[in-house]
């Protein structure tokens, strides 16, 4: 439970609701620890307590409400953190992840209501409609994506956020071709799972950077060519590498300083794709002189343009034939009381992805 800014997250047993139509109940049996929940701890993004946290999750459906089609109890699903209307006109257009009357954003069902409170009184609302820090959720259906049962829980729960974030980043978003260099700034669950979409798409070579030379290592991992330590010298160092600068740079930190440094960083003709979430009212100097006479350009990216219906169990079947390596991200799986001790190795980054089995 979140339930105040800087304080550590407390475990708390809560009352939840049977699924009313349209909704699913699901067990959640693994939960990625993701940047995003950090935002709301921090203040950096502003958020009411009392939340339940977390949105990176897999589990089985325990029961489903009236009206609910393909999903069955016993079913292995990835949670949706962005559960789409299905009816405006982004989802008509098939761009769900644009869609304007989800209530996920939110922390509601989409009839504006909760499923959770404290016992004796007092909603509690779930992170973006699905709140995995916990044992149970109740979410949207239109968020709950049925995956292969062999599907690893730890992976099904990174597919959730970070590894379609990054993915998509390249394959839906910035449609990288094959043989187009990349570089990739930032090497935490989202970088790394641009870097496994680079290479995924026949990118070459693919230029992963950061400050810490445990991710640059894991990079290597999962798919880079090349690894290059974040610092003064960096311009220099990726022309020796490129000469003429990467076709795409990819921003997946969210920070002032780095995104300014990915747009520098975009050569003539080059796409600067923006990945990472920022604190909010963050902004960043933009010469459009520099932007029409080279001829770059900049993409925004969220959630790398998924539809998770069809990109979820995609990613699931890469996963399991090994052509996408989710597993490696994987360096921590610890209990849900132990939740703040992740957030702590996260802020002082280190290691990959942890995930909590609840």
């Amino acid at each position: 439970m979140f339930t105040g800014v800087g304080r550590p997250l407390e475990i708390e047993e809560l009352e939840i609701d049977e699924p009313a139509a349209g909704e699913v109940a699901v067990r959640i049996e693994a939960s990625g620890v993701c940047h995003s929940d950090l935002h709301v701890i921090e203040g950096e993004w502003e958020e009411t307590p009392p939340i339940v946290l977390g949105h990176e999750g897999c589990g089985v459906v325990e029961s489903v409400g009236s009206g609910v089609a393909g999903l069955a109890p016993g079913d292995r699903v990835v949670l949706s953190w962005y559960a789409p209307c299905g009816t405006c006109r982004f989802c008509e257009q098939g761009r769900e992840w644009l869609c304007v009357r989800t209530r996920a954003d939110d922390h509601l069902m989409p009839d504006g209501g909760v499923r959770l409170r404290r016992p004796g009184g007092g909603d509690v609302r779930p992170y973006l409609a699905v709140g995995s820090f916990a044992q149970r959720a109740v979410v949207p259906a239109s968020g709950a994506i049925p995956v292969p049962p062999e599907l690893p829980v730890e992976v099904g729960a990174l597919i959730g956020c970070a590894v379609t974030t990054g993915v998509g980043a390249v394959v839906n978003t910035a449609r990288v071709p094959p043989g187009a260099s990349v570089a990739v700034i930032g090497c935490g669950g989202v970088g790394l799972s641009v870097v496994m979409g680079a290479q995924l798409a026949g990118a070459d070579p693919i230029v992963a950077i950061d400050v810490h030379d445990e991710k640059l290592a894991l990079a290597r991992r999962v798919g880079a060519t090349h690894a290059l330590r974040a610092g003064g010298g960096l311009a220099a160092e990726l022309r020796s590498v490129l000469p003429g600068g990467p076709d795409y740079v990819f921003e997946a930190i969210g920070l002032e300083a780095t995104i300014s440094q990915t747009l520098e960083l975009t050569p003539r003709g080059g796409t600067a794709v923006l990945v990472g979430m920022t604190p909010q009212d963050v902004s960043v100097p933009l010469d459009p002189l520099d932007l029409a006479m080279n001829g770059k350009t900049v993409i925004g990216c969220t959630y790398g343009s998924a539809r998770p219906r069809i990109d979820f169990p995609r990613l699931a079947r890469l996963a399991i034939s090994g052509r996408l390596p989710v597993e490696r991200l994987i360096d921590a799986r610890v209990a849900l009381d132990e939740v703040n001790g992740a957030f702590e190795r996260m802020r002082r980054g280190e290691g990959g992805r942890t995930v909590l089995l609840p």
